[in-house]
């Protein structure tokens, strides 16, 4: 197995491209055919976390965007403050 499709360490939380590229790399590996059950299956999990992660990511990144895209009877642009929903110390959802 070559060092680039081995799973990155799951101290360091990946970012959404991060996430994207790894899953990517999981599906042409399953696609291969030709890992052990056991590899697929690990493969197959991790891929599933990833997705999870990327879609909720997805959901909170569109709720931002709803927000600043809503308006109000009269056609004007409302306002809302964001609240931050990380901690100084975490990386952005997206």
């Amino acid at each position: 197995m070559s060092p680039q499709d081995q799973k990155p360490p799951s101290s360091s939380p990946l970012g959404f491209e991060q996430s994207m590229e790894r899953l990517a790399k999981i599906v042409e590996q399953l696609e291969r055919g030709d890992l052990p059950l056991e590899k697929s299956m690990e493969l197959f999990e991790e891929g599933v976390r990833l997705s999870r992660l990327a879609q909720e990511r997805l959901d909170g990144a569109q709720q931002r965007i709803e927000r600043l895209l809503t308006v109000d009877s009269q056609g004007r642009a409302r306002t809302a403050p964001f609240e931050s929903t990380t901690n100084d110390d975490e990386e952005p959802p997206f």
